[in-house]
């Protein structure tokens, strides 16, 4: 039985990994520090239904807090650890930029120099489609360069892929950065717009279409992000033979490092994507169509043929199961 710390645990990548791992029989410790970006209650929720299982283990603390990330791993071994905690969301880092330096730097330098001083055998760590920025070439692959980020989330999730390959390379710490595509789901976070849109319409409230919805997205359904992150985690990273310092791919390294992209590799026009929801609803929406805002990208593209040639999986579900499937959710978390 292999023992995994998963940071993050009440968000809502964490708790269905650590439902995958702990329903499988791994011993789980979950770290979060349940702030109240979004609903504390439903991150609680989550934790409800982690606790259910006498293999979890749960402390709340916050990962800045350099103390708390020593003591977790003082006092266990782990086998694998899964940094999914993060200050998220593009548009709330226009409001509170330090939240993100805070949570997305500080923590993840604390969660390396912890998986350094314990000799942790892998660190698979989220990184984000917004690195690729304002990039136009598609679909985006991880051998593209990423130096032009839209916001300062983008940035802090380079640099965590920064910071992960000069640890492989210091110190031979294996890591692998993960970068999600738009995930949704049942008990997906609240500040995103498949929650944003299905409540507004239910509420008979007009919803909000950035760049009259043209843009689009590799919507990514949440299994498929966690058996990614599950496949990747048990691989464990190593250096690349044909790694070449005169033509270096970003994405691999003479280091224990990698870098995949994880999503449905399929992407969807935002104006879609409502009527598919109006579609499960069975209501039609009331569109208010705005510009594009600040931070935000035309259009994202995952090439995911790196992840396909390592793990052997490619996500597949499509839109129309996955907002059926959270749609389902809804209704019955919200009895409506």
């Amino acid at each position: 039985m292999s023992q995994h710390l998963v940071t993050g645990a009440a968000g809502f990548i964490g708790f269905h990994l650590s439902m995958r791992l702990l329903a499988r029989g791994e011993e789980v410790v979950g770290f979060d520090n349940l702030n109240n970006y979004y609903s504390v209650n439903l991150k609680r929720e989550r934790l409800k239904l982690l606790t259910e299982f006498d293999n979890f283990k749960f402390v709340e603390a916050d990962l800045a807090d350099q103390t708390k990330v020593d003591q977790v791993f003082r006092d266990h071994n782990f086998d694998r650890v899964v940094n999914l905690a993060a200050q998220a969301g593009v548009r709330y880092s226009l409001e509170n930029p330090r939240a993100y330096t805070e949570s997305n730097i500080v923590g993840f330098l604390n969660i390396l120099e912890a998986c350094r001083h314990a000799k942790t055998p892998h660190l698979t760590y989220a990184s984000s489609s917004s690195v690729y920025g304002g990039g136009t070439k598609m679909p985006f692959g991880t051998a593209d360069r990423v130096d032009h980020p839209l916001s300062l989330y983008a940035a802090t999730k380079k640099s965590n892929e920064l910071m992960a390959h000069t640890y492989s390379h210091l110190y031979g710490l294996p890591t692998t950065g993960l970068r999600f595509f738009t995930v949704y789901g049942p008990w997906g976070r609240p500040d995103m717009a498949l929650f944003l849109f299905t409540k507004a319409i239910l509420e008979g409230r007009p919803i909000d279409v950035f760049n009259e919805g043209r843009m689009q997205r590799d919507f990514t359904y949440i299994d498929d992000i966690v058996e990614g992150v599950d496949r990747t985690s048990a691989k464990i990273a190593a250096p690349d033979p044909d790694w070449n310092s005169s033509a270096p791919n970003p994405s691999t390294s003479a280091a224990p490092y990698r870098i995949y992209n994880i999503g449905n590799n399929d992407p969807v026009e935002l104006s879609t994507f409502i009527e598919t929801i109006e579609q499960a609803l069975g209501i039609q929406a009331k569109r208010n169509l705005m510009p594009m805002q600040a931070g935000d990208v035309p259009a994202t593209f995952a090439d995911i043929n790196a992840l396909e040639d390592a793990v052997g999986f490619r996500p597949s579900t499509s839109i129309s199961v996955g907002i059926q499937k959270f749609v389902e959710w809804y209704r019955d978390y919200y009895s409506i």
